[in-house]
């Protein structure tokens, strides 16, 4: 028997759950009131139990899955299980059943596709990405580690997406177009240029926030 482990219980570790095909699957937490509790049911009685604090991944299960929705805290959650001596081998790349991901394309340990997503042509995708449902990423595009692609998301081709970037749902990026590392671009947006690190975007065009208080998210 094998069993997933979902580490932080979020609605993502409920998406994940009903995408992952595993004969057992649980989470860990770090708060202390979700302990005991199942994630991913509409009235507690199914889905996935909680079992304990994020320590308990290091000796429990076989595979994990990091399930915080921000790229960032995907990448400390990752950091803090390296100092427990988790190896990277023991990262699963979890790809619902209706995604699309044609020989040719790669993807990294940790990463997540939901129901719908569709990769089209050589599309290189890194360690610990979500690509929530529906998103489609055409040919050649080159996706870093710890990105957040969330719902409806569309790729032109050979976009290169930074490390624990953020792509709000139903933006867009032209062809051939940066979206630099830790940025973000907010909902609905269209990116024509490229989007330079650690800043934040939004608008059609897409132009740059001076706070991330002002993005509607």
């Amino acid at each position: 028997m094998t069993t997933l482990v979902l580490v932080a219980a979020s609605g993502l570790a409920g998406e994940v759950a009903a995408a992952a095909e595993y004969d057992e699957i649980v989470a860990v937490d770090d708060d202390r009131e979700c302990w005991g509790q199942m994630i991913g049911s509409v009235d507690g009685t199914g889905g996935v139990k909680v079992i304990g604090p994020v320590e308990v991944a290091t000796d429990c299960g076989d595979d994990l899955v990091i399930c915080a929705g921000a790229g960032s805290t995907r990448r400390r959650i990752y950091n803090r299980l390296i100092g427990y001596g988790v190896a990277p081998e023991r990262y699963a790349t979890i790809v619902h059943p209706t995604a699309s991901v044609p020989a040719g394309c790669e993807l990294g340990a940790g990463t997540v596709l939901l129901a719908g997503v569709v990769l089209t042509a050589g599309v290189r995708v890194g360690r610990h990405v979500v690509a929530m449902p529906n998103a489609v990423l055409t040919h050649d595009d080159i996706v870093g580690d710890y990105a957040t692609i969330c719902a409806g998301v569309t790729l032109g081709g050979e976009v290169v997406i930074g490390e624990a970037a953020y792509l709000g749902m139903s933006s867009s990026v032209r062809q051939r177009t940066t979206v630099g590392a830790d940025s973000v671009l907010g909902m609905g947006a269209v990116l024509l240029n490229d989007l330079p690190a650690g800043e934040t975007w939004a608008g059609v065009p897409a132009r740059r926030l001076n706070s991330r208080q002002e993005l509607i998210w």
